[in-house]
């Protein structure tokens, strides 16, 4: 054939080959990429037009009317696959165009054969009832929550994130109820004890971001950006509602003038709404007009640590950040999921650093990001910050302390290695090309190449397509107490592989009287930093003191001695992570070294996020990494020194922070008798505040040491006034018994789906199931928690399978428990990689205690 031909008949053999393909397309449950490629190529200008009659009872049904219009390219006589993730009994009628159709449901997708549609607009009529799953009824409430796939178990769509679309909803629902939607509110009708609200068409939007929330709220409306804006809520604390509501809405107003100021883009939606939402599972959703937070994240009262000051700014910052990445800008595909976190983490970062002094910012971000993202990126379940996804119905596994907290620290290193305004400019361009539209990180780092000499390209594949963190250590050869040399290596933590990590950190000569500093620009395996070539040999040496280099830096354990000299927070900070994950991985420093230097560190150590690090770590340590003999003979005097460093300590935060400490690791009597105490009595310590929640988890803690807690536990629920708190410990009171027939039948009540539903106190339960002072009994928990497992993925949330992973395995250090995780996975060859690799996350610890203690 000539060449011209040959073209033509590759072309068309492709043509027909892709024709071939979409006519064979299987119907199979959840979204493949395969269907959501076909669809995104033949859907356009898609409406949802919905009617939804809400009783007040959770246990009754909601029935739903629906009109779904669209633009449509009918190709071969194939049917249209519209989701709809229920039972067939729900889809009670169907119209295509005007014509009564038989419902067809098969695979969680109806089928709409091709007879009935036709080239242009079409629009089909549904009749259902509302699948629950995903509305998170409570009593008095319910708030939907469709992220990332599970529009479609609540009415019929096309739930993928590249189909957006305009929503017009109508709700009746009981006279008393309120309700925040992503539209705005039209009209409202009452009529014998109920009310109907017809809002406004939303703006474009994909399935993920439509939501609503109706139920008994109390209301709180404040003006943003010239609009009555409201903030529906249940808290009942009026100190911490007086306290909180002001600094609420101030806080989301500088996010925005921020985010407006640093894009030159206004906000980007119709109107503004806020939900604080009891228990909570997620720490907020990014619906636009209708943002869900977690109640107990907002509403604080006036003695609120700093840490708990800073989840607040953060959550607000991260939440409205995403009105731009993310709403406006969405991810093509959930395989760029964390697109829209990272942006939201890293711009959240600059707009409260923004205010702060940049020495606050900098160790911030060190303590908030580089612990968590260390505590999956160290372990041989490690994931990439972006994954390959085949199928939506898998897309809720990919979220975790990756994508929230190593991808921002990625982040930083880009905008290093770009330069901050070029960043700036790049993600302007990016916003603006994208806005109300879909993009890859590909089109992004297309864009950002264009502002850098640099190659993103080797960059990136290390960075965001590989998994796992460099192990970086130092050589210096000294001639007359002079550096002779100094050279930088690094290498992976984990694999064969040879790679490097391009990024910036520091190092630091400490001496007696001054500190030597280099920046150091690491770009390949090795490197000789010829800066300090001659200076003076020094007492030590520390790597990343700056706190934004990523990896395992090597450490000499001699800083310990002289760590006085360490004046600078975040030296301080970035040094006891470092000493950390040394000890974690099996260096010379052995964990009670480890313990007992950052017990001694609990008086000097004033800085407030520093000390709720090392307490942290003190917990770890004692219950994890110590073998149970050592712990009862190091218990009392950790106890004492946590007390002593209570009364030491001269700022409330400070000492707040060590009395939590304390009751986390007390085992004696003595301090059993003063905290029962306490929480008898009510009284706290001299100088520290506790609140309600704080006399809760005092209660649980006793309990924990109390063979007969029931009196206890009754005690405490007959103290709470707050329903919604009510409800949230009556489910953890069952976990924290002392009757084992009691937790037997709460952890095997489990199994069933209705008993999963507060996500967020099953959760915390599993804690206190499995605490270390409970493992003798609980380890029998274990084999079923495994088996449990792919179903808790199937009907949770998104964070729920890691939650239900680590607050089951992460106190555990008996090597049975680790037996049988190493049982089930090789039992189960076949097993879902992406929950396979959260297991060995989450009992990473377990399997380097098997090392550690000796």
């Amino acid at each position: 054939m000539k060449k011209g031909l040959l073209t033509l008949f590759l072309v068309a053999l492709s043509s027909y080959s892709q024709a071939q393909m979409k006519s064979q397309l299987k119907v199979e449950q959840g979204v493949s990429y395969e269907l959501a490629q076909l669809r995104k190529s033949t859907v356009s200008d898609i409406k949802y037009v919905l009617d939804l009659k809400i009783p007040e009872s959770k246990s009754e049904r909601i029935q739903g009317t629906e009109i779904l219009n669209f633009n449509y390219k009918k190709q071969n006589g194939n049917p249209l696959q519209i989701d709809f993730k229920e039972e067939t009994t729900s889809l009670i009628s169907v119209s295509v165009n005007g014509r009564v159709t038989e419902p067809v449901l098969e695979n969680e997708h109806i089928i709409i054969e091709s007879k009935f549609l036709k080239s242009g607009v079409n629009e089909i009529h549904f009749t259902f009832l509302a699948g629950d799953s995903a509305l998170n009824r409570r009593d008095g409430y319910l708030y939907a929550l469709f992220v990332p796939d599970r529009a479609r178990t609540m009415f019929p769509c096309f739930d993928q994130p590249n189909l957006k679309a305009n929503y017009s909803l109508s709700l009746t629902i009981p006279e008393k109820w309120s309700v925040i939607t992503n539209g705005k509110l039209k009209e409202t009708t009452v009529e014998g004890g109920s009310k109907k609200l017809n809002f406004g068409q939303s703006d474009l939007l994909p399935t993920y971001l439509f939501s609503f929330t109706a139920g008994d709220f109390k209301n709180f409306t404040e003006k943003i950006s010239q609009q009555d804006s409201r903030l529906l809520y249940r808290e009942t604390d009026s100190v911490k509602i007086k306290n909180s509501m002001d600094s609420i809405f101030t806080l989301y107003r500088n996010s925005l003038a921020y985010y407006e100021k640093w894009t030159g883009i206004p906000h980007p939606f119709q109107k503004h709404g806020m939900i604080a939402v009891p228990d909570f599972q997620f720490g907020g959703m990014e619906h636009p007009g209708a943002i869900l937070f977690q109640n107990s994240t907002l509403f604080l009262d006036k003695n609120a640590t700093q840490n708990q000051l800073n989840s607040r700014s953060n959550l607000i910052a991260h939440e409205v950040a995403h009105l731009w990445f993310g709403d406006m800008v969405t991810m093509d595909w959930f395989n760029d999921v964390w697109m829209k976190e990272v942006f939201a983490n890293f711009m959240a970062d600059k707009s409260t650093g923004a205010s702060a002094d940049r020495s606050i910012y900098d160790l911030k971000f060190l303590t908030t990001h580089f612990p968590a993202a260390y505590s999956v990126d160290r372990t041989l379940g490690a994931n990439p910050i972006r994954q390959v996804l085949d199928n939506l119905k898998n897309a809720g596994m990919m979220y975790g302390p990756i994508i929230y907290n190593k991808a921002p620290i990625m982040m930083r290193q880009l905008e290093l290695l770009i330069g901050e305004e070029n960043f700036r400019k790049g993600i302007v361009e990016y916003l603006k090309k994208y806005a109300y539209s879909n993009a890859t990180w590909p089109d992004l780092i297309t864009i950002l190449d264009s502002y850098t000499p640099e190659d993103l390209q080797s960059w990136n594949k290390v960075w965001v397509n590989d998994p796992g963190r460099p192990v970086i250590d130092y050589k210096v050869n000294y001639k007359d107490k002079k550096i002779q040399s100094f050279t930088i290596s690094q290498h992976p933590e984990h694999g064969k592989e040879q790679k490097s990590w391009p990024q910036e950190f520091q190092i630091a000569l400490f001496y007696p009287d001054k500190i030597e500093k280099v920046t150091v620009k690491l770009s390949g395996k090795q490197q000789e930093i010829a800066e300090l070539k001659g200076k003076m040999k020094p007492l030590f040496i520390l790597q990343n003191t700056s706190g934004i280099g990523y990896g395992v830096f090597g450490i000499d354990k001699t800083v310990m001695s002289d760590f006085s000299l360490v004046k600078d927070p975040v030296s301080r900070a970035s040094t006891y992570i470092s000493l950390y994950e040394n000890m974690l991985g099996g260096s010379e420093i052995t964990p009670l070294e480890l313990f007992h230097f950052f017990t001694d560190q609990l008086q000097k150590e004033s800085t407030e996020l520093n000390l709720r690090l090392i307490t942290g770590y003190i917990s770890t340590i004692y219950w994890e990494f110590l073998p149970e003999a050592q712990r009862l003979k190091e218990s009392e005097n950790i106890e004492n020194t946590f007390w002593k460093a209570l009364q030491a300590q001269t700022t409330k935060n400070n000492k707040k922070i060590l009395f939590d400490g304390y009751q986390g690791v007390f085992q004696s009597q003595q301090a059993y008798d003063n905290l029962y105490t306490i929480w008898k009595s009510q009284t706290p310590p001299q100088d520290v505040s506790l609140n309600d929640e704080d006399f809760t988890s005092l209660a649980l803690s006793l309990s924990l040491r109390n063979n007969d807690n029931n009196d206890l536990l009754q005690e405490q629920l007959a103290r709470i006034k707050n329903p919604d708190r009510i409800n949230r410990f009556k489910i953890i009171m069952k976990a924290a018994s002392s009757d084992k027939k009691i937790r037997d039948d709460f952890f095997n009540g489990l199994s069933e789906k209705k008993n999963r539903t507060n996500e967020s106190a099953i959760g915390a339960s599993l804690a206190y199931l499995h605490h270390p002072l409970r493992q003798k009994v609980s380890i029998n928990y274990l084999p079923k928690t495994l088996e449990l497992l792919q179903e808790i993925q199937k009907t949770g949330d998104i964070f729920f399978p890691d939650n239900w992973l680590r607050s089951t395995f992460s106190s555990y250090q008996d090597p049975k428990a680790l037996e049988i995780a190493t049982k089930f996975l090789l039992q189960n060859p076949d097993y879902n990689p992406i929950l396979k690799n959260k297991i060995l996350q989450a009992t990473d610890n377990l399997r380097r205690a098997q090392k550690l203690i000796k």
